[in-house]
């Protein structure tokens, strides 16, 4: 098991140590968990203030705490700028990522013409197709299906039964998360008159470095040009993006998330779980959208919005509290 001094630990996320008498290079940590299943040997965090009152409780060792919240706390603690950002580099720390070593599992099937840097992993009954180019350090696990002619940077993960249609492109360390579906095709039909007809769904999906995308979330292709999901986004579970959609760097979302074609989202965006949106919308840059809201026209940007249909945050608590008085209000009307 690793062992990590505290002293290496407050450099390591610039912080610094107070409430300690002894050595800080003596006392050895040897893992990350909770103020109430912390023990001994283990460094928590105080990251939420609802949990102030478990900090005089725990047996950590030590506790990532804010510069405020240290100020009252009489025990060992690391004063930090952000304990969630500490507790996540520490994380990392304690638990690094895997390395490939080129592992190719017997049962793998690779094309002939796809072309793998020396170190890639590739685990059991995957497929690799034609003209395929997957950059150094990448892991491709059990199961995965990467078509033909697509292209995948460096330091990509990709869980098992991850899927990644053909001519598709990944950035640099992308993950995808087991079950996800990279350029599905989009859903797209004109009707005849007799029959819905199937339009050609012939773009790509583009993922900019520094992407993750949860499990059996669906992102489909373009039906003409890209749907292209910028640097740093990241995606929850189930989510679906549609055809020609544009989400913009660092957005984040929350699970089943869905968003219709053509629908532009701007940077920095926050959606919480199960917001829809309708097609060929703009979304501000920094918008925060709450949960289960219904978006049916453009956002201006670094709004937060919530409900069906969306409005201004501010707005939808004052509806909701009508809407909670309206049988109030209902028999007021009646008897007068």
């Amino acid at each position: 098991m690793k062992s990590v001094s505290l002293h290496a630990i407050a450099e390591y996320v610039g912080g610094t140590v107070e409430g300690f008498d002894g050595d800080a290079n003596q006392l050895l940590i040897k893992g990350v968990n909770t103020l109430d299943c912390a023990g001994a040997e283990e460094i928590s965090f105080l990251a939420n203030k609802r949990y102030s009152g478990a900090v005089a409780e725990t047996a950590a060792a030590v506790v990532l705490m804010s510069a405020d919240d240290a100020n009252h706390i009489q025990r060992c603690v690391i004063r930090v700028q952000d304990p969630y950002l500490a507790f996540a580099q520490i994380q990392r720390l304690f638990h690094p990522e895997l390395q490939s070593s080129g592992n190719r599992h017997d049962s793998a099937v690779i094309h002939a013409t796809a072309n793998l840097a020396d170190d890639v992993d590739v685990g059991a009954n995957a497929v690799i197709g034609e003209q395929v180019s997957i950059g150094e350090g990448c892991r491709i696990g059990a199961g995965c299906i990467i078509g033909d002619r697509v292209t995948i940077g460096k330091g990509c993960l990709l869980h098992a039964k991850a899927v990644v249609a053909h001519d598709c492109v990944l950035g640099n360390e992308v993950y995808l998360q087991s079950g996800a579906v990279i350029g599905s095709d989009g859903f797209g039909y004109a009707w005849s008159g007799q029959k819905h007809l199937k339009i050609p769904q012939v773009g790509r999906v583009i993922l900019e470095d520094d992407v993750e995308i949860g499990a059996n979330t669906c992102i489909d292709r373009g039906a003409i040009g890209d749907t292209v999901i910028g640097r740093g986004v990241k995606l929850d579970n189930q989510i679906q993006v549609a055809h020609n959609v544009r989400i913009g760097a660092y957005s984040v979302m929350a699970s089943q998330v869905g968003i219709s074609g053509s629908t532009v989202i701007g940077k920095g965006c926050q959606f919480g779980g199960q917001a829809g949106l309708a097609g060929h919308l703009n979304v501000g840059d920094g918008v925060k959208l709450a949960a289960k809201s219904g978006v049916i026209s453009d956002l201006e940007a670094g709004g937060t919005y919530a409900g069906v249909p969306a409005m201004p945050h501010r707005m939808w608590l004052k509806v909701s509290a009508l809407t909670m008085k309206l049988p109030e209000i209902w028999k007021a009307l009646r008897e007068r």
